[in-house]
């Protein structure tokens, strides 16, 4: 036991191993973030896990999208391998002495990557088979995909070192690297080099060869000639930096591509690649700058957040169909109360007033129908299927009279994209027809062509234009967001706000009015094709500076530069998901940054009450009553969670997670207590119906299932599940109620 203890303690695999447990904590905790990532432990709740256990590509989970996951996968080890020999080869001096020395260390350096595909594969089976319900067949198709991009990259990789790298015999033969020797920084590295290794640290008895034997280090001839072992390094390490220029300028030629769908692989496989850049980056650093390399990363960072601050490189965020080189608007109290005028605040309410008028007239007698306000919740692409989802159902129970008998719309996030989506179909009359097909396209996935762009583009120099409305913006992945959205919804939505302007005027539609946040003084933009001042401002207002502005309207600020604003980029702006869709910045001094419309209300009740109260005796002498019909992706009355006894770690961050976890419910208590005082000021009935994706049922069997995670991205079985929730008895309910409210049986 003593014998093989020592054997495999003074092994190359677990000399390697140690070395980086002592001494390359940055690598190693790339793995351990990867592992977190697949295994659920880093972001659950925003689905990272399911990006590598169920990754798209084309729209499919297939061979293809594993085999991209797996050449991802296949150059992350390579860079790991590459890193590693560059920072640490050169303290095994008896591996130059080997043929193919590169390719032996990489053998050698595989037990950390070994171990994390292990548990990649375990967890991804385990997955497949028990979420996804996949055949045996398919998940050996996909193990098999993950495995041949693994061993597609990895013999490239080896295939090129092999023609390249040198070992001891050919340097002592031949003259190569003649260059290399005459370079001064080689030289100055190699030095230093010598130095570190006149001291020999790590103790190697035995290493693995390629037919895995293991072989004694003792047979090996010690070379007393250090330079020339460590120029056999150099050139090794020369060939290595070489592979990761490369490496880097594919990256930057794929971001010419960027519009092409077959080359957007796979979010996971684009996080991998991200991690396989910041392992080249860490090497770098800590091979040219060794003890000054946390110094100068801190410099590199302070230089890059300089440079961003002062827009050199890659600038603000745009919104397509603004013109940023004209005179910036200003953005301050004074300009907003002007702007947000009594008279501004009188014309607006005339003009909805007249609108109004116009739905009325749809009715052969409006007293006795019912206007409904349909409130839909943010929540990525699950609260934008589940919406479509909620509203066909809702519609079909109202012989499809659901969009004539709404007026306003008002939400945030991926349930606004998906009444957005519903309202222009009705345009088109194409509601009936496209039932099923509204659904399928709710569901594809959004977030692989942003991931791509993210690497491709944005983490580095964002040199591509493209042209709307006359006006050039540089490409990020906004707009690769915008452009995929537009794509899977068969581009109905590729319209300017304005385009609304008259249907909604003729009450032909419901309005929308999206409020995303200004992150600046967390007032709500209010984007409408309508002027909607009064949303922002009270009835009583005075031209006094104590006058308080609680929004503002977008028209009112930016007048005839709003009408071109792409109405794709107005549902990004209520939907900017952090960290995946960047915040738009819009020009104004001081700059206008703006957030995801959730921070302020998720659900969209609180404008929606605005604008009831606004007009609520209108609605009272000319309606029977208002129906909130609120579509949200959580249930209002949630199980309470029962929390584990906290770590120290989460004794230090639970008052700033426990706020942030709660947020929605904070907002669910502030709305209830709205509409409980709007029923007192409101001179006519008003009922809420609530349409809630419940995550804890199965519509099959009402047992209890995982909730879709909240991201752009969804599972089969995600997918399925929201479709199926709204047959679950509860929902079955509330849209019976529904009916029972609508009671005319006039249509428009």
């Amino acid at each position: 036991m003593r014998k093989f203890f020592e054997a495999v303690t003074y092994s190359l695999p677990f000399q390697l191993a140690f070395l980086h447990v002592r001494k390359n904590l940055a690598l190693l905790a790339l793995w351990v973030i990867i592992v977190a990532a697949f295994s659920g432990g880093l972001g659950k709740v925003y689905g990272i896990q399911y990006l590598f256990l169920d990754p798209e590509y084309q729209g499919e989970v297939n061979f293809w999208s594993f085999f991209w996951v797996g050449m991802a996968f296949g150059n992350l080890v390579m860079a790991f391998h590459i890193t590693s020999y560059i920072l640490d080869g050169h303290r095994f001096r008896f591996i130059a002495v080997l043929q193919r020395p590169f390719s032996k260390f990489s053998l050698n350096n595989s037990i950390i990557p070994l171990l994390v595909l292990v548990a990649y594969l375990a967890t991804m089976i385990s997955f497949q088979v028990e979420n996804e319900f996949a055949s045996r067949g398919d998940v050996i198709l996909y193990v098999l995909g993950l495995l041949t991009g693994i061993n597609v990259l990895i013999f490239l990789m080896v295939f090129y070192f092999r023609l390249t790298n040198k070992d001891i015999f050919k340097y002592m033969a031949s003259t190569v690297d003649k260059q290399l020797r005459k370079s001064l920084i080689s030289r100055q590295r190699m030095m230093g080099k010598l130095k570190e290794t006149r001291q020999d640290q790590y103790k190697v008895k035995s290493y693995l060869d390629f037919k895995l034997k293991v072989r004694s280090t003792q047979s090996i001839v010690d070379f007393s000639n250090r330079e020339a072992i460590l120029k056999v390094f150099d050139q090794n390490h020369f060939n290595s930096v070489l592979v990761e220029l490369i490496f880097i300028g594919v990256i930057l030629l794929l971001g010419l591509f960027i519009d092409y769908p077959f080359l957007q692989i796979p979010a996971a496989a684009s996080a991998l690649v991200i991690f396989s850049i910041a392992i080249m980056l860490i090497g770098a650093i800590s091979f040219w700058f060794k003890g000054w390399g946390l110094a100068f990363a801190i410099s590199m960072f302070v230089l890059m957040n300089y440079a961003v601050k002062n827009e050199i490189g890659k600038g603000i965020n745009k919104a397509a169909g603004i013109d940023y080189d004209a005179e910036k608007i200003s953005y301050t109290i004074e300009s907003l109360q002007e702007t947000h005028s009594k008279e501004q605040y009188l014309h607006d309410e005339l003009h909805m007033l007249q609108t109004l008028e116009n739905w009325k007239k749809k009715w052969p007698n409006a007293k006795k129908e019912k206007m409904i306000f349909l409130c839909v919740s943010g929540g990525g692409q699950r609260a934008a299927l589940w919406t479509v989802n909620s509203l066909l159902k809702a519609d079909s129970i109202l012989d499809w009279t659901l969009m004539d008998r709404s007026f306003l719309i008002t939400g945030a996030s991926g349930g606004a994209i998906g009444a957005a989506y519903y309202r222009e179909l009705y345009r088109q009359n194409l509601i009936q027809e496209k039932k099923d097909v509204m659904l399928s396209n709710m569901g594809k996935d959004n977030l692989n062509p942003v991931i791509f762009s993210l690497l491709v583009n944005d983490l580095f120099v964002k040199l591509q234009t493209y042209e709307y409305a006359g006006k050039r913006y540089r490409i990020d992945r906004g707009y690769s967001f915008e452009q995929n959205l537009n794509s899977n919804l068969e581009g109905v939505l590729d319209l300017k706000i304005n385009d609304y302007q008259s249907t909604e005027e003729n009450a032909e539609i419901p309005t929308l009015i999206l409020s995303p946040t200004i992150a600046n003084d967390g007032r709500k933009l209010y984007l409408s094709s309508q002027p909607v001042s009064y949303m922002g401002i009270s009835s009583e207002i005075e031209s006094s500076p104590s006058q308080k502005i609680r929004g503002a309207d977008f028209r009112a600020l930016f007048k005839e530069r709003s009408d071109d604003l792409s109405f794709l980029s107005a549902l990004r702006m209520s939907a900017s998901f952090p960290y995946i869709t960047p915040t738009i910045s819009l020009p104004s001094e001081p700059r206008i940054e703006i957030m995801d419309a959730g921070i302020s209300d998720n659900f969209g009740v609180s404008d929606a009450l605005r604008f009831i109260h606004v007009f609520k005796d209108w609605i009272a002498e000319n309606t029977d009553g208002i129906v909130l019909l609120v579509v949200r992706d959580s249930k209002s009355n949630s199980p309470i969670e029962d929390r584990p006894i906290p770590s120290v770690i989460d004794r230090l961050t639970y008052p700033i997670a426990s706020v942030y976890n709660n947020l929605a419910t904070i907002q669910d208590r502030n709305n209830d207590i709205k509409i409980e005082q709007a029923r007192d000021w409101f001179q006519g009935e008003l009922d809420v119906v609530e349409i809630s994706y419940d995550s804890f049922q199965s519509a099959k069997d009402e047992s209890e299932v995982g909730r879709a995670s909240l991201s752009w991205h969804l599972t089969s079985r995600e997918k399925r599940n929201i479709i199926e929730n709204i047959d679950i008895s509860s929902t079955k309910a509330e849209l019976q109620r529904l009916k029972s409210l609508i009671k005319s049986s006039s249509t428009p």
